[in-house]
């Protein structure tokens, strides 16, 4: 079963441009201190795909990030092995960016968890959720995670 995800992120802590500027290698997924975003990264495969989501300012989905490592204890923890996280690259911008307010609009998208748990900062995305979402997006060729 494919796996999607959404990744928030505050753009004055790590903006998407400051993502895509670290290529192939990509970038720990970081600092994440709730179980329950702790536990999606640790059910993450390589190759899974999610969106890069502006918190707090701007409020919408600007890119797709595919995960490029599985979970490891995240160097941020300071040795507290129960924070894991996984490394994660850019893939491609979304071309009109999704706004929460576009989300929260579209009655396909009323269970997805960026409605329902707002505060969460690693979420899971439903493959029908992400395909409307890409869909808003305006992305043509659709970037999708391994079965």
């Amino acid at each position: 079963m494919a796996n999607y995800w959404l990744f928030k992120s505050e753009p004055s802590t790590w903006s998407w441009e400051q993502q895509k500027a670290k290529g192939e290698a990509g970038e720990e997924w970081g600092g994440v201190r709730n179980y329950q975003a702790r536990n999606n990264m640790r059910a993450m495969k390589i190759g899974d795909k999610g969106f890069f989501y502006h918190s707090n300012e701007g409020l919408e989905v600007v890119g797709i990030v595919e995960v490029c490592e599985l979970s490891r204890p995240d160097s941020t923890a300071e040795g507290d092995a129960r924070w894991d996280c996984v490394h994660i690259k850019a893939v491609c911008d979304v071309p009109s960016p999704v706004t929460l307010k576009d989300v929260k609009a579209n009655p396909k998208l009323a269970d997805m968890s960026l409605v329902t748990s707002m505060r969460l900062s690693v979420q899971p995305v439903l493959l029908e959720e992400y395909l409307e979402v890409c869909r808003m997006g305006k992305l043509d060729k659709l970037p999708r995670s391994p079965d």
